[in-house]
């Protein structure tokens, strides 16, 4: 039978290296931001253990595991300690921690990253640096420390090119702990360029910037997403396709993975095979393949994990060399864990890791199941079906750990993308090919791409369109956790529930139904905060204080209350350690007062402020508390647009033009829309109706999961703008027994009016709206 062969089959997979690899893996990711004495010293002591364990007087299968065990430790901290020691030696980390002026040379090592912003003069560029010389101080060292530059568009950083190196002028600030980069650079002024790259880097280059030519008369969509398949390039992305694509489990395809790395080294194995090749030349024309196509790609870490993950699938998927395929996969996380050791902590690399995984353990006895309960020719949907439902199933505990919920419609979002992926990438392959000879018959061939990136597109904005796509779980590594061990629980327990199916389908069912409700958390059963949450109003008194999630323990938050300890609780409660991003509608006290109390509770990336600085002894105070907490601060205004985490934000307003009427402070508030977890929320800080005229205006056919009611729900509101959002959910921010008489009784019958339905802080505490498989969800904790 087609299942006892599977069986068979998985038994005869090499386990041996994998379980050593991963555990090195997990002690690397515990301790790669350590400083390089620490990984020196553990990689030494698991070095000596193995030496003890093979060299001691009695033997056994386990010694030796345990021996290998350690050895790969020793191996991967021993690397580890390498990299940290070339990285974080000599003074720049303390030059960054005194905010020193610094002269650099360094060399470019990844492409330059535009984000978005509406005013021209203030799009910012992100790129990343290796230093080879820095002067600071009175001193000039050599040094290969990895720095982050953050400039505006203005002053040519854009216009850099991988793998060369620049000399640039400016000043150096800390990093996060455990960033991979030793300090931030702000630059005065344009780099000065020391050494281009070299000559097959300078080709790469011609070709991705013809390529980038002829792809650009496609449509938005398929103009996305046939360089981000091919070159890796994702700057072209719409933001909803990003999202919709995040929201459907199929980001995965829109850069470089390893799935596209085996599509084009399969089809060059294909054709060589075709042509006639001899088969002592097939293998190394395919490796000279994947060569090119890592180059065009840019020879990064997370392309190198592609390909490398890449090949082992092919492996996984090869009946001749599936055996190969666990023993090659653990030399690859091993091998790539030493030459980067950041790789270990890195999001991308565990799901390409655990996708590659699946393939390797599942697709195939999985594949045969299926076929060989479909009838004749259906049957070849076998290996169609199992690959996504593979690669889904290992990947979901770090999807869990990244989204707070299960996507549902991720495994036939991949089926129906699945056929689509080849034609996209082969054809956008030989556009960027032919490319440098002729743009226009590149084009012609991009067309030909574009029809199934367009078909690729319309299943990821029509899967993140159903209602059912997710399910709320419990969050961060329990939640992980929890998913993993019911999966395994579900798969080794299997054919059990199979043959009780078969033979007493009523208790089968029952068991399920119950086992089901009991692993499910509903979320107004599970604790605080629910699972699937989103957005999170906070009680805090008479004031605005809002969390949206944007990640595993990070948030965007949006003001902070009058007081530091309520939005501390909050966040404490809602066990957040990041926020990247904060943004402070205005400076009343009600919205900034409680300022020190997420800035002692989180680590704060950016704080995002408006223009109009009134009342100025608040706004004073303000940017004196975020300097002191060295937390950088950008001044928003309408039209910016950036991506932080999982959440989409854009600035709606304040605009250049100051609002005429009304409080100044109030209408220059900044108002946002956010887009997460598939829920888009709009807050109004405390305009009043002489801003919110023009903000109806800038979001006008747009509809709203969640509207944070302008002013603490005052009188002073725009009801074109209350009916026009379209809102489910109205979320009030106010104070018990507040003497301001917030929210006023017109504004509470006006969002009745609209259909919202109305939370507010001051009667129902905490709020948490959140979505899972039925829709949109609200959870009140009372005070």
């Amino acid at each position: 039978m087609t299942t006892g062969q599977s069986s068979t089959e998985e038994r005869k997979l090499d386990l041996r290296l994998l379980l050593p690899a991963l555990l090195a893996w997990a002690v690397l990711a515990a301790l790669v931001p350590a400083p390089a004495w620490v990984l020196g010293l553990v990689g030494a002591g698991a070095a000596a253990g193995a030496l003890a364990r093979l060299h001691g007087c009695r033997r056994g299968v386990w010694r030796a595991q345990l021996a290998g065990g350690l050895a790969t430790v020793a191996l991967v901290c021993l690397a580890g300690a390498g990299h940290v020691a070339r990285d974080r030696s000599g003074p720049v980390t303390g030059w960054a921690e005194e905010g020193a002026t610094a002269t650099v040379v360094a060399t470019v090592t990844t492409e330059p990253r535009l984000i978005t912003r509406g005013d021209e003069r203030k799009q910012l560029v992100v790129v990343e640096l290796r230093l080879r010389e820095v002067s600071a101080r009175g001193r000039t060292v050599r040094s290969a420390a990895p720095v982050v530059v953050m400039a505006t568009a203005q002053e040519g950083w854009q216009d850099l090119r991988w793998h060369s190196t620049v000399r640039a002028d400016g000043r150096l600030r800390p990093t996060e702990p455990g960033d991979r980069a030793v300090a931030l650079l702000v630059p005065r002024g344009a780099p000065v360029m020391q050494e281009r790259p070299g000559v097959v880097l300078r080709a790469a280059d011609h070709v991705r910037d013809r390529f980038r030519i002829a792809v650009s008369p496609l449509p938005s969509d398929p103009r996305g997403l046939v360089p981000g398949l091919v070159i890796g390039d994702t700057s072209l992305t719409p933001e909803e396709l990003t999202e919709d694509m995040r929201a459907t489990g199929l980001t995965h395809l829109s850069a470089v993975s390893g799935s596209n790395v085996a599509l084009v080294t399969g089809a060059v194995a294909v054709l060589v095979a075709r042509l006639g090749v001899g088969r002592r030349w097939r293998t190394p024309l395919v490796l000279l393949a994947l060569g090119g196509f890592v180059l065009l790609c840019r020879p990064e870490p997370s392309v190198l994990r592609a390909g490398v993950m890449g090949t082992v699938g092919l492996l996984a998927l090869s009946s001749a060399r599936r055996r190969d395929s666990l023993p090659a996969l653990a030399a690859a996380i091993l091998g790539l864990l030493c030459l980067d050791p950041w790789l270990a902590r890195s999001y991308g690399f565990a799901l390409s890791t655990l996708a590659t995984l699946g393939l390797v353990v599942w697709s195939r006895p999985w594949g045969d199941a299926i076929a060989a309960r479909l009838p004749g020719r259906v049957s070849l949907l076998g290996d169609a079906v199992s690959v996504p439902l593979a690669a889904q199933v290992a990947c979901a505990p770090v999807i869990v750990m990244l989204q707070g919920s299960i996507t549902l419609v991720a495994v036939p979002a991949n089926l129906l993308a699945a056929p689509l992926v080849a034609p996209t990438t082969v054809l956008g392959v030989v556009a960027a090919v032919v490319s440098p000879l002729s743009v226009t018959l590149a084009g012609a061939v991009a067309w030909l791409a574009a029809l199934p990136a367009w078909l690729l597109a319309l299943v990821a904005h029509a899967g993140a369109d159903l209602p059912w796509g997710t399910l709320g779980w419990v969050e961060g590594g329990p939640g992980a956790l929890l998913l993993a061990t019911v999966t395994l629980a579900a798969l080794t327990t299997g054919p059990w529930w199979r043959e009780l199916l078969r033979r007493r389908p009523a208790l089968a069912l029952g068991a399920l139904g119950a086992l089901a409700g009991l692993l499910w958390p509903a979320p107004t059963l599970g604790g605080w905060p629910p699972p699937g949450w989103v957005v999170v109003g906070c009680d805090v008194g008479q004031g605005d204080a809002f969390v949206l999630r944007t990640g595993p323990g990070s948030v965007l938050v949006v003001d902070t209350g009058p007081d530091p300890d309520p939005v501390a609780r909050c966040l404490r409660d809602l066990g957040v350690d990041q926020v990247p991003a904060l943004f402070l509608s205005h400076f009343h006290a009600d919205h900034v007062g409680g300022l020190e109390g997420v800035l002692d509770e989180a680590a704060v990336g950016t704080a995002y402020l408006t223009s109009v600085r009134d009342p100025p002894h608040e706004a004073a105070a303000t940017l004196a508390q975020l300097t002191a907490a060295g937390v950088p601060t950008v001044v928003a205004r309408a039209g910016d647009r950036l991506q932080v985490g999982a959440a989409t934000v854009e600035v709606v307003s304040p605009g250049v033009r100051p609002v005429v009427g009304g409080s100044a402070a109030n209408n220059a508030s900044l108002v946002l829309d956010v887009t997460v977890g598939g829920t888009r929320v709009l807050l109004t800080g405390d305009i009043e109706p002489e801003a919110a005229r023009a903000v109806r205006q800038a979001v006008a056919g747009r509809d709203y999961d969640v509207l944070k009611v302008a002013h603490h729900g005052s009188a002073a509101q725009d009801a074109d703008l209350v009916d026009g959002a379209r809102a489910e959910v109205a979320l009030i921010g106010v104070g018990a027994d507040n003497t301001f008489g917030h929210p006023a009784p017109r504004t509470l019958e006006l969002l009745r009016r609209s259909g919202a339905l109305v939370l507010r802080t001051d009667l129902d505490g905490d709020l948490a709206v959140g979505r899972d498989a039925t829709g949109l969800f609200v959870v009140r904790r009372e005070r």
